[in-house]
């Protein structure tokens, strides 16, 4: 299968696509086709393990990597050590129509993980596949839990080093000291006085800088992405929706065929569009709702049909989701526009000299046939998850609550009785602070730092605090760097030296 530039002007194999991560032309990377897997195929995942399911979703697309290949980088991947859930993503029932997706069983308790694990030993064959002797040099903007996962992924893979750049004081607590305690010789980790769509577009405007790639190319280096730009992040997260879908098969919540909603919490616009591709391939998907915080582009894109970033940006409790330019988005308007990637380009020259960009009634009727939206500001969140627990007991973190916030309103709204999915993307002790004031008020956190948070917050609901959490705080602080958003690559060069 081949792989097409959003923005026209590449043909590459899955294993380019991989390695090189963004197209040169600015554009992402897309497959030049849908596989489509039979209802019956879908029906035969109900008795086999996720490691299984991830091999045969995955061999649909990556057709240059044998099937050897995609097995030897599943089940190191995806091996017991590496997530504490034999299901590595296990489904949790709320009531009787109604539930969770748990991403966050992976080392960094993040969903950015179940991805993350993967990717490194496919960059590793597509570097030996392109016979690319460089460093792959491995560069990453983070809102908050691509980062930490990045690092992991890649901390002491041969031939490759891992740069993270996360927005100085847009991060969680806890988010950032996983990020700068993080162990590993070939790791690095930048803060950048901005937000993260300014160390987004940083990250992108060195992908296309002829300059950049020359020093780069001098110091035998070849730039590469983990975010979800890079096709190698996207195909994964397909996984876990066939897995969830057959699941619920499997233990008789869903007849084979009907109709299935997943309600994701989304700034990137990347763990949705993973679900959008499943749903091209045959996946039985009703609506895919799009949950926003006050950040809401994605939920006023899926109204209007304009995309309009000139606007407050706000911090929020679910600083994963505090993004006004979805990447991702690129690849669906790609279908809107039936893969006219001149129309792609003219959407995105309009964001880039106006800050906005309208594609059209139609289109956008056609988009809402998949299509749901909504959003929570942090008030609504709060209230979620002091809802949702004392409803069921089930803990929430911020990002899940919004969420569970979105199918709560579009179930009033729409009387959508189908059976529904909520996507949670991350262990509530990420953001103990937000998550023990939710349940207890903001006085119950005045004068306690990260640690003690977490620590009443697990003696409040006898949720165990993760291991992961627990050890940082013994872990020395090893990244310190900070940088202005025009100075990401003199920060990085210097990094890399």
């Amino acid at each position: 299968m081949s792989f097409y530039s959003t923005r026209g002007g590449a043909c590459v194999t899955a294993s380019q696509a991989i390695l090189w991560g963004l197209a040169r032309d600015g554009g992402l990377y897309v497959p030049s086709m849908f596989p489509l897997l039979s209802q019956d195929r879908i029906f035969g995942f109900c008795d086999l393990s996720y490691q299984t399911i991830a091999r045969r979703v995955l061999q649909e697309f990556l057709e240059d990597y044998s099937k050897a290949e995609i097995a030897q980088a599943v089940e190191a991947a995806y091996s017991p050590g590496n997530f504490d859930d034999p299901a590595i993503v296990p489904l949790r029932q709320l009531d009787d129509r109604l539930h969770v997706m748990e991403l966050f069983h992976g080392p960094t308790l993040a969903f950015k993980d179940v991805a993350l694990k993967l990717l490194p030993y496919l960059v590793k064959m597509a570097a030996r596949k392109n016979e690319e002797t460089r460093e792959i040099s491995i560069m990453v903007a983070t809102s908050g839990d691509t980062g930490k996962a990045a690092l992991e992924g890649f901390r002491d893979v041969e031939g490759t080093s891992c740069t993270v750049f996360y927005p100085h004081e847009g991060v969680s607590d806890m988010q950032l000291r996983q990020m700068v305690t993080t162990e590993g010789s070939n790791t690095h980790v930048i803060g950048v006085k901005g937000n993260f769509d300014d160390a987004q577009t940083g990250v992108k405007r060195l992908f296309s800088s002829p300059e950049f790639h020359d020093k780069m190319n001098k110091m035998g280096k070849l730039p590469s992405s983990a975010n979800s730009i890079n096709f190698g992040r996207l195909a994964p997260q397909v996984v876990y929706y066939f897995s969830c879908y057959a699941q619920l098969v499997c233990h008789g919540k869903l007849r084979m065929g009907q109709p299935l909603n997943f309600v994701v919490p989304t700034g990137n616009f990347g763990d949705i569009l993973a679900g959008y591709y499943a749903k091209r391939m045959g996946l039985p998907i009703g609506k895919l709702i799009c949950a926003s915080n006050r950040n809401n582009v994605l939920s006023d894109f899926f109204t209007h049909g304009v995309y309009y970033t000139h606007r407050t940006f706000f911090k929020t409790m679910s600083p994963s989701m505090d993004i006004l330019i979805s990447s991702n988005l690129e690849r669906l308007l790609y279908e809107s526009a039936d893969r006219d990637s001149s129309v792609v380009s003219a959407w995105m020259e309009s964001l880039r000299k106006s800050g906005s960009f309208s594609i059209g009634a139609q289109r956008l009727s056609k988009l809402q046939q998949s299509f749901a939206a909504g959003f929570a500001d942090d008030t609504m969140t709060a209230e979620e998850i002091r809802r949702v627990y004392g409803h069921s007991g089930y803990l929430m973190d911020p990002h899940t609550a919004v969420a569970s916030h979105v199918q709560k309103e579009y179930h009033l709204q729409t009387g959508d009785y189908s059976q529904t999915v909520i996507l949670a993307t991350a262990s509530p002790y990420k953001f103990a602070r937000d998550v023990l004031s939710a349940l207890r008020g903001g006085e119950a956190v005045e004068g306690l730092d990260a640690f003690a948070c977490v620590q009443k917050l697990e003696d409040i609901t006898g949720v165990p605090i993760p291991k992961q959490i627990a050890a940082l705080r013994s872990m020395p602080v090893r990244h310190q760097t900070i940088c202005e958003v025009d100075g990401m690559q003199e920060a990085i060069l210097n990094e890399l030296q």
